[in-house]
């Protein structure tokens, strides 16, 4: 049983670009995508290139049994394939009749956070062998079948309990699997959950690196459970009330406030002046000294004293200078 609480809020729709912007990562290196001398040996339809038994040329596999894929699928069945091939986005498995892709975040003992060096030759140790799977994502008309590793780590019939469970609105709680620079992936305790970085806080997030890290335990907001793709929307910052909604009440021009640098660009700096609500100096409102030497000066985590400029909520925009006087005003 999810631990869940009844968390009311107006919910937007979430489109498929929504989907399609959290998965970029690994829809680029899928199989179905490919359009690199790869493809020759990996059909979008429904084949993949296996070694001959003989251990001589490669042969195309048979057809996607999407009876029997759509089987598991429907049942949440676990089913162990052999590891093909790999690509940087994952595993390429296959049996007779069926075959697919594993994307990097749904196996176990790799992390999205590894580099590329790091990654392949985890990646390629996998090839050869037999590992237990279940069927994430079942879509003939794009001949796309997509396993876990890591959702085979649960029961049978697990998700189709915890799918029937959730709800949107809910607060869930789970355990963070996987940081992408896209977001972040959420198990909660048979199923994962996906935390797009748009959802990770209401400021600005320069990495969810610097937000969660793998195995932390979160609680999050639900936002949208699509049984039929496999996909829970979730959010952490519908946890908190929206800051931006009361910050024209509470800061003005001309207002002289605490700030704490959150990134220093070639334009400016982003500041902190409280929880989601990150505001832009740029290189303009730096003092008088020479704007591209006091950028350097700069640092992440340095605590200043900043003038409002200007609020914009509707656009979640807020200017603000470090023009106090002829020297930067800084805390200790």
């Amino acid at each position: 049983m999810v631990n869940r609480i009844i968390y009311h809020q107006a919910q937007p729709e979430l489109d498929e670009s929504w989907w399609s912007a959290l998965l970029a990562e690994e829809e680029k290196y899928a199989p179905a995508e490919r359009s690199n001398q790869a493809a020759k040996e990996v059909s979008a339809e429904n084949r993949v290139a296996v070694e001959h038994p003989s251990g001589g040329a490669r042969t195309p596999a048979k057809p996607i049994d999407w009876g029997h894929a759509q089987e598991l699928f429907e049942n949440d069945l676990t089913i162990n394939l052999q590891v093909n091939g790999f690509n940087r986005g994952g595993l390429l498995v296959s049996s007779d009749g069926l075959h697919g892709f594993v994307p990097v975040s749904h196996l176990i003992d790799i992390h999205c956070q590894m580099d590329e060096q790091e990654r392949e030759p985890l990646l390629e140790a996998y090839v050869g062998r037999a590992i237990n799977l279940k069927v994430i994502e079942c879509d003939p008309e794009r001949g796309r079948v997509v396993f876990s590793e890591r959702a085979a780590l649960a029961t049978s019939g697990k998700r189709n309990q915890l799918f029937g469970d959730i709800k949107p609105g809910e607060r869930v709680f789970g355990t963070v699997t996987n940081v992408t620079d896209f977001g972040v992936f959420v198990d909660l305790g048979g199923v994962e959950g996906l935390i797009h970085v748009s959802e990770l806080s209401w400021g600005r997030v320069r990495h969810p690196a610097d937000v969660v890290c793998v195995g932390e335990q979160v609680a999050a907001h639900v936002i949208q459970v699509d049984k039929s793709r496999s996909r829970i929307a979730l959010s952490l910052k519908r946890l908190r009330a929206n800051p931006w909604e009361t910050a024209e009440t509470r800061y003005f021009s001309g207002q002289v406030v605490d700030a704490v640098i959150t990134s220093v660009v070639p334009f400016g700096a982003f500041a902190r002046l409280e929880e989601g609500l990150d505001g832009l100096i740029h290189v303009t409102e730096f003092n008088s000294l020479a704007a591209q030497d006091q950028a350097f000066t700069l640092c992440e985590g340095q605590r200043v004293r900043v003038r409002v400029l200007n609020v914009d909520a509707d656009r979640q925009r807020l200017g603000l200078s470090l023009r106090l006087s002829d020297q930067v005003d800084q805390l200790e």
